[in-house]
């Protein structure tokens, strides 16, 4: 572990923080500000030569800018002879765009954005849930994907009784991920949200597979961006008996109205991940809650360097 230096980027200096103190180590030295202009100017402030680096940085909003943060420090890692350089990314941005649905005259921004990591020497990459697993094979080196569906039901076992359970799969996509939580937790039946996207950040349920009657209902998901899909989701669940709608989501994106969507919706608690650092919304908001990520990520970190499997971190 004395060969690693880990480097923050500033889209989530708290979770940086908690990281480095899990690993017993301080956050590597480097200077990032931006010029008049808007231009970001970075400066690594100490010896990085023949070390295993890592850069923790979500590329969330503004993405343009925490992405290109993330590109111009991996650089100087590189020109100052980093043994390696791991991205270690939370929140996966541009994970949505990652393909052309018929053949619409769109980027495949995802790859784009594979391409301009792989391009300024970054080694590997670690994320959470990232939106699209078909996204590692746009890179020609190793995309560590944890699941967060351990810490998920952990939380929720440690609450309600499994009897009143019920996993909900917001859209037929998202089965998988909803069969893998509702395994862990010991439930046996599955319901899913049949629901129609007409345009981006807007759906309409059509119809709830499965009994909800009387169940707490755990909806998981990868990512809530404007909720009103999920606040959708949680009036037709109450319409259709649901005694509680807990949405477990990893990634709290929280566009546009999001908090006005959630406070008016029938969700009774979002717990979300900090993956994002959510700030002030978190007090606008008395039905989210936080988990904390901060173990997993050291402990892929730690695993990374010693040569130890991840994937038992998520099993």
């Amino acid at each position: 572990m004395d060969r690693q230096l880990i480097f923050s980027g500033s889209s989530n200096i708290k979770l940086s923080q908690s990281i480095s103190k899990r690993l017993n180590k301080d956050l590597g030295d480097i200077s990032l500000s931006t010029f008049s202009d808007g231009e970001i100017s970075v400066e690594i402030n100490e010896n990085v030569r023949g070390k295993d680096t890592f850069v923790i940085q979500s590329t969330n909003s503004p993405a343009e800018k925490n992405l290109m943060e993330l590109i111009l420090i991996s650089d100087a890692l590189k020109r100052a002879s980093a043994k390696s350089i791991t991205a270690v990314m939370p929140y996966f941005g541009y994970a949505r765009q990652d393909r052309r649905v018929r053949s619409a005259r769109v980027p495949i921004s995802a790859r784009v954005i594979a391409e301009m990591l792989e391009s300024v020497g970054i080694s590997r990459i670690i994320t959470l849930d990232i939106h699209s697993e078909q996204i590692q094979g746009f890179f020609s080196f190793p995309v560590d994907n944890i699941y967060t569906s351990n810490i998920m039901s952990k939380v929720v076992s440690e609450k309600y009784n499994v009897d009143e359970l019920q996993v909900v799969s917001p859209d037929t996509g998202g089965v998988l991920r909803a069969r893998s939580v509702a395994k862990t937790l010991g439930v046996q039946d599955l319901a899913i949200i049949d629901k129609r996207r007409e345009r981006a950040n807007e759906s309409e349920v059509l119809n709830i597979i499965g009994d909800v009657d009387g169940k707490v209902c755990i909806v998981p998901d990868d990512m809530i961006d404007t909720a009103g899909t999920l606040s959708n989701a949680s009036h037709a669940l109450k319409t259709k008996g649901a005694k509680e709608v807990i949405a477990f989501i990893t990634h709290p994106v929280l566009s546009g109205n999001a908090i006005e969507n959630i406070n008016s919706s029938a969700i009774d608690k979002l717990i979300v991940s900090n993956s994002i650092d959510i700030g002030d919304k978190l007090k606008k908001c008395p039905k989210i809650d936080v988990f904390d990520i901060s173990e997993v990520l050291s402990e892929a970190i730690k695993r990374i360097t010693t040569g130890d499997s991840i994937s038992e971190l998520f099993r």
